[in-house]
């Protein structure tokens, strides 16, 4: 039963008797990994208070062959992303961000799909406020397309016929990806106006400025990456997260 040390994003946290926490952590070089803190609830504890869903640190955890749980010795804490809680959009985001994860990442090695997360996270608590939305979308966009399900614009996703570079574009979230004329005929599609299309664009990118969103446009994206994950990386499983994220309750209070 090896001790190992990595990298490490809480990203869940349940309790577990009196004294012990349950967590799923994503690891840098394990992959998505439960763990059990013995103690962690004791006033003592010498985890204190580090295992806070969406806690940065150090973890160090003995590994159990063919089992689900280990147990967790240590958690250094480096970052605690206090300023997320501070806003319900910045802290709705990255719960949905943590949730795909949770859900999709697998227990392997995938250093990049972490990496993803983490620098997610510090943009999200970074970012301008006019900007979080859209830079929402952009980043769980970009954590589906790491995790192996980035949308196809270039081309039909069906056919590989080219597209024309203007006028609206029809979008098939079952199918993953943009569709040309004949296809779209046959197949159920959402159809993309001309700015539409742009801003899905310049979402997709990660270096082109964030598009300037108004309330129903960027109530639409949310729909579109919402049905897209749903299919693609949810298998079926309800994202409580991701509906609270798209659907931004706060807003109509």
């Amino acid at each position: 039963m090896p001790l190992v040390s990595t990298p490490a994003i809480v990203l869940s946290a349940l309790r577990y008797s009196e004294t012990s926490k349950i967590v799923r952590l994503a690891t840098r070089d394990y992959g998505v990994q439960s763990a059990i803190a013995k103690g962690a609830l004791r006033p003592r504890s010498r985890f204190g208070a580090a295992l806070q869903v969406l806690s940065e640190g150090q973890a160090q955890f003995i590994t159990k062959e063919n089992r689900e749980l280990h147990t967790l010795t240590a958690f250094d804490l480096t970052r605690l992303h206090a300023g997320l809680a501070g806003a319900l959009d910045r802290y709705a985001a990255a719960s949905a961000l943590t949730e795909v994860m949770l859900r999709v990442a697998p227990p392997d090695p995938h250093p990049e799909s972490f990496d993803q997360l983490r620098d997610a996270l510090a943009a999200l608590e970074s970012s301008a406020p006019e900007t979080v939305e859209a830079l929402g979308i952009r980043l769980l966009w970009r954590q589906a397309g790491v995790l192996g399900f980035a949308p196809s614009l270039g081309a039909c996703v069906l056919d590989g016929s080219p597209l024309s570079p203007r006028g609206a574009m029809a979008f098939s979230a079952s199918e993953g990806g943009a569709l040309c004329p004949a296809c779209a005929a046959q197949h159920e599609a959402a159809q993309l106006p001309q700015r539409s299309r742009d801003d899905l664009v310049n979402l997709l990118e990660p270096d082109a400025p964030l598009p300037v969103l108004d309330a129903r446009h960027a109530a639409a994206h949310r729909r579109l990456l919402a049905r897209y994950i749903r299919y693609h990386l949810a298998e079926g499983a309800e994202l409580p997260a991701l509906e609270f994220w798209m659907r931004r309750p706060w807003e109509l209070s």
